[in-house]
């Protein structure tokens, strides 16, 4: 889930940094107003997608989403791509919580597996022979 979360932020940060031209031109923004407001949330975002693996860092990414969807209101036409990369983020989320909870089932079935096998690590069971090994 992390590294989907990761590389969200990741696109994320640059499309919030094309941001800051397009308020600027389009909407009459000044430059320091646009600069600082979306040019921080791009980085933050790139901070954030490197420390996907902390706990928090997770956390401060759902605020920067709610950041991001609340001054895409600011530039004309920028609610759908915040919309959009909202949508992308809650579908890495639980999409990632779904591949995690398999790789843990995966794992323990394996573990059982093992462990009903044979006498729980003595020679054979080991490894098993695969059908190339047999030939």
């Amino acid at each position: 889930m992390r590294v989907v979360c990761a590389v969200v932020l990741l696109f994320e940060a640059i499309v919030i940094g094309l941001f800051i031209p397009v308020a600027i031109s389009l909407e009459g923004m000044e430059p320091a107003t646009a600069a600082s407001l979306w040019g921080g949330m791009a980085a933050v975002a790139l901070v954030l997608s490197g420390l996907q693996k902390r706990t928090w860092a997770h956390y401060a990414a759902w605020a920067l989403q709610a950041a991001f969807l609340f001054t895409s209101f600011l530039v004309s036409g920028a609610m759908l791509i915040a919309v959009v990369f909202v949508s992308l983020w809650v579908t890495g989320v639980v999409m990632g919580r779904r591949t995690d909870e398999m790789k843990a089932a995966h794992a323990a079935r394996a573990e059982a597996e093992a462990a009903a096998s044979g006498d729980g690590g003595g020679e054979g069971s080991a490894t098993t022979a695969s059908p190339r090994q047999t030939r």
